[in-house]
């Protein structure tokens, strides 16, 4: 005779466990919120890369998977590093 608990009473409880708190005596003194404010953009701009890097892996599956040449070697030639120093200089 396997009963499930009740979700409602369950839910009371654990609202109930939560509102009862002791009392904490602690300090945060101010470099702790830019610490975590650094944290948080830290998270956010490392999801944002591996976002970016999945969706050109996505759309390179469904493209055929044919990843683009620079203009400068679609001919087959490599550029050579005298080529590219007289390009920049």
């Amino acid at each position: 005779m396997n009963r499930k608990p009740d979700t409602a009473l369950m839910l009371v409880v654990l609202l109930s466990l939560l509102t009862v708190a002791p009392h904490a005596q602690a300090y945060l003194d101010p470099s702790t919120g830019s610490m975590i404010l650094s944290a948080i953009i830290g998270v956010f701009a490392t999801l944002a890369l591996a976002i970016k890097t999945w969706w050109y892996k996505l759309k390179s599956l469904f493209r055929g998977g044919k990843e683009q040449k620079p203009a400068e070697q679609r001919d087959g030639s490599k550029p050579t590093s005298g080529d590219e120093g007289a390009r920049r200089g």
